[in-house]
C-alpha cells in the first residue's frame, strides 16, 4: 500500500460499476485466492479483497464463500471462474462511448462569441 492513500473498507455490493470493472481486470481468475484477513477497529477478524487504484486503497469485504458466489453469478466470468476473453476491450469500448457522449454534451454548452448579444450588429 502506498503511503498517504486513504484506506477504505467497503462491501462489494456497494461499489460502482466502474470500480467493479477495474477489480475484475485486476483479478481475472477470481477473488477467493487473493483474500486477506485483518482486524477491524472492534477487533473482529474481517476477510477482504485488497484493491488499489490511484487515489484509494480498498479492502472489499467478502468471505471465501461470497467470493466464489460473486464469480459464479457474474456473466463476465466463464464456468471455470476466469474472466472471459474480450472483457477488457468491452470495458475500454464503453469508456470510449462515455467520452464521446460527454464531448457531444460539452459542445452544446459552449457560450456564444458575442457574449449573449442576440443583435446582428
Amino acid at each position: 500500500m502506498a503511503a498517504g492513500k486513504p484506506r477504505i473498507a467497503k462491501d462489494y455490493d456497494k461499489l460502482t460499476e466502474e470500480l467493479i470493472n477495474q477489480i475484475k481486470l485486476e483479478y481475472p481468475f477470481g477473488f477467493e485466492d487473493n483474500l486477506i484477513s485483518y482486524k477491524n477497529a472492534k477487533g473482529v477478524k474481517i476477510s477482504a479483497l485488497p484493491f488499489e487504484n490511484e487515489e484509494v486503497y480498498y479492502l472489499i469485504k467478502m468471505t471465501k464463500a461470497e467470493a466464489q458466489q460473486i464469480i459464479e453469478e457474474d456473466e463476465d466470468y466463464d464456468d471455470d471462474g476466469n474472466l472471459k476473453e474480450g472483457f477488457a476491450e468491452e470495458v475500454a469500448g464503453a469508456d470510449d462511448v462515455s467520452s464521446d457522449e460527454e464531448e457531444e454534451e460539452d459542445s452544446y454548452d459552449t457560450p456564444d462569441d458575442d457574449a449573449g448579444d442576440d443583435d446582428d450588429d
